[in-house]
């Protein structure tokens, strides 16, 4: 009977035993049926939008290191997979390095991948994720698919058994052929095997998962210059130093993971080439070693640094967070990035970033400190003063402190001894050629720092230097643009007889933050003006041409220009002061007392009106062309009845165009939101309204939301 129907049957207390390898059980299977030939389980943590990898299989944790621990939000299948609840298949390199360049420049091999949710219809318990040689057909089988669903299901109601009866889920191994490191070399399977194979002229190696030697006949031995007994139970490039190079350790992994054969060539010194042939199973890799005398011939010379990182993990973290860093934009998403990814690769328990301004040190962010006031003391210290934080930042120089002793020899002040941690690195941030930060990695017990990790950190430093740099500068072009677009839309509408109003304005996320959106509320001789418009882009020109105009139609209605005027001059005004950039807009005059409301269009949108029985309908305005366009162009107006109670939703393209979306659906949907809306206050209406706009990959353009009802 299957597992499943165990579980079915079971008492409520027996269902899931504790201690009962669950989540590497449901791997396995989960692999099994489909023939995948690694995979993991992520299971989300309890009190933060997060994933945590709790058993993987069929490839060592190392190779997965960049993603053991991701957020909700972050863009990696797994993520996607439970937030969206649904199946995510990327079916090779290409669409993996298409979908998610971050994975891609970490893992640039041929392999599908499929991730699911673990859920129930009311819980998101994880996420699982298997993958297959590039073999794999473009597209998963409907026979894949099935099986895959149905296991995730399996497991997640299992999980929410084990949660219903406090069933708690212990720690399970990750699922990989055993090692075998002990045992002679000449032991093959039977005695004659191990003959045959001590015969053949060239040599060969066996290698688990992990990359270990687990055997290696004389031949081997014999070409690489090393006793088979000093081979077995060690990786060849840490145990071999000419072959300690990412190049070579790159291979291993590319097999492993597109299960092909790969191969490479390496000079044994002083001049002896060797060719490495390595063909990948599920269980781990067979390699060929035979002299390559053709590249012999053609003599040419490649010595791998002695000094190069001897952990693959190095060369994952600093791929991924290369790529990751590409898409931070504000400091605050450096901060982030650097604690979510890097401290937790290299052990560190927290981190502050600190830069400087005006002569002193200035926080630009921490993590993992439980007292934040005890950073934020640090925050404004004049630069004179000397601690290690001030000297990484002057000299450019990196500090690494293994203890407690070791820091306050040197610097026996305050700042020298972080309540709660035991070691400390202090990574000077250099780009462009000059310091723009430094980065504390903090431990809480003794860390030693070996030459090969104070590499890797500095190496590290240099990637968070130029992120941070483009962060900063973004920031402060982002805090401009904000200050601009204050200054140019008005900071409240003012009070009108007979009218209640409210505005929204939000900028587009592509771009410098601001726009040529904008709207206005102008009193005249006891009616209102009200105007909305759009000049065509989101940068500094756009917005300043909006300033020009919001302010010209303000100029022209308190002379007691009549609405068509009104647009007339603002296009002639537009024209002649030689602008390359259009505008639309959408001008009305507004009498409660009559109930009545004349408007004038310029290629906007047309308002909409909502009734007092609650009818929504789109206005059929008349109007002419954008604005500065052509100087001779008249602007017709249009009368519409403003009856007490009436809402006149006016709005920006920003709010009704978004890409695959017919602008009529759009339409539509608007004008439920505001038949749903009812007698709700418009405030709260126009936050629903901008709100709709909010989507998921960000805004193209700008939205400007101007609402106006007529009272009683």
């Amino acid at each position: 009977m299957s597992d499943g129907q165990d579980s079915a049957q079971a008492p409520a207390t027996t269902r899931t035993r504790v201690g009962r390898p669950l989540l590497s059980l449901a791997l396995a299977s989960m692999m099994d049926e489909v023939h995948a030939h690694s995979g993991a389980v992520y299971l989300r943590a309890a009190e933060e939008p997060v994933l945590e990898m709790a058993v993987m299989a069929g490839l060592p944790r190392a190779f997965a290191a960049p993603w053991e621990r991701v957020g909700l939000s972050a863009p990696v299948p797994v993520a996607d997979a439970a937030r969206e609840r649904r199946l995510v298949w990327v079916s090779g390199e290409e669409e993996m390095a298409r979908l998610y360049p971050r994975i891609s420049v970490v893992l640039p091999y041929p392999f599908a991948l499929a991730a699911l949710p673990v859920a129930t219809d009311s819980t998101v318990y994880g996420a699982v994720f298997v993958t297959w040689p590039g073999s794999h057909p473009p597209d998963l089988s409907e026979r894949e698919r099935t099986h895959l669903a149905a296991a995730c299901d399996r497991l997640a109601t299992r999980l929410a058994r084990a949660l219903e009866d406090s069933v708690p889920l212990l720690p399970e191994p990750d699922l990989l052929a055993a090692p075998s490191l002990a045992g002679a070399a000449g032991t093959l399977g039977t005695v004659e095997s191990a003959r045959m194979v001590a015969r053949l002229p060239y040599g060969l190696c066996s290698l688990d998962l992990h990359g270990r030697i687990c055997f290696a006949n004389a031949a081997a031995a014999e070409l690489i210059g090393i006793p088979v007994s000093q081979l077995l139970g060690t990786q060849l490039w840490a145990s071999v130093p000419w072959l300690n190079d990412p190049v070579y350790e790159d291979r291993y992994r590319a097999a492993l993971f597109s299960q092909q054969t790969t191969s490479f060539v390496a000079l044994r010194p002083p001049a002896d080439w060797l060719s490495f042939r390595l063909y990948p199973s599920t269980t781990g890799l067979s390699v060929r070693v035979t002299r390559a005398r053709a590249v012999a011939e053609m003599n040419r010379r490649h010595r791998p640094p002695a000094d190069a990182p001897t952990r693959l993990v190095t060369i994952s973290q600093l791929l991924s967070l290369a790529s990751s860093l590409t898409e931070a934009v504000g400091v605050q998403d450096v901060v982030q990035l650097v604690a979510d990814e890097i401290a937790p690769a290299v052990g560190s328990q927290a981190l502050v970033v600190l830069g400087s301004r005006a002569g002193r040190l200035h926080v630009l962010g921490h993590h993992g400190y439980p007292d934040a006031s005890f950073v934020e003391q640090f925050d404004g210290l004049p630069m004179t003063e000397r601690t290690p934080g001030t000297h990484a930042l002057t000299t450019g120089v990196p500090a690494f402190f293994e203890d407690r002793q070791q820091l306050e020899r040197l610097y026996p002040v305050r700042e020298a001894t972080p309540d709660g941690f035991a070691a400390w690195a202090y990574l000077p941030l250099i780009a462009s050629g000059r310091p723009v930060g430094t980065v504390v990695l903090a431990y809480t017990e003794p860390h030693t720092f070996p030459a090969d990790e104070r590499s890797v950190l500095t190496s590290m430093g240099g990637l968070i230097a130029q992120a941070l740099e483009r962060a900063m500068l973004y920031d402060a072009k982002h805090h401009l643009a904000h200050g601009l677009q204050a200054a140019l839309l008005p900071h409240s509408l003012p009070p009108l007889p007979g009218i209640e109003a409210a505005a929204r304005y939000l900028p587009a996320t592509q771009g410098m933050d601001i726009g040529g959106d904008f709207y206005d509320l102008v009193p005249v001789q006891g009616q209102a003006a009200a105007v909305i418009g759009d000049v065509q882009g989101h940068n500094v020109t756009a917005a300043g041409l909006m300033g020009q105009i919001r302010t010209a139609v303000r100029a022209y209605t308190t002379v007691g220009q009549p609405p068509e005027e009104v647009m007339r001059s603002t296009n002639r005004l537009l024209i002649d002061l030689g602008a390359e950039l259009f505008a639309s807009c959408l001008y009305l005059r507004l009498d409660p007392e009559r109930g009545r409301a004349v408007m004038a269009r310029a290629g906007h949108p047309p308002p909409l009106l909502r009734r007092p029985d609650g009818k929504v309908r789109v206005l059929d305005l008349a109007g002419g062309p954008l604005l500065g366009i052509d100087g001779s162009a008249g602007y017709q107006t249009t009368e519409v009845d403003l009856a007490p109670g009436s809402v006149l939703a006016l709005y920006t393209d920003g709010l009704i165009e978004s890409p695959g979306i017919d602008i009529e659906d759009a339409l539509a949907e608007l004008g439920n939101l505001l038949t749903a809306a009812g007698d709700a206050p418009l405030d709260a209406l126009a936050d629903h309204l901008v709100e709709s706009a909010a989507l998921p990959r960000g805004r193209a353009d700008d939205v400007a939301v101007l609402l106006l009802r007529a009272e009683d």
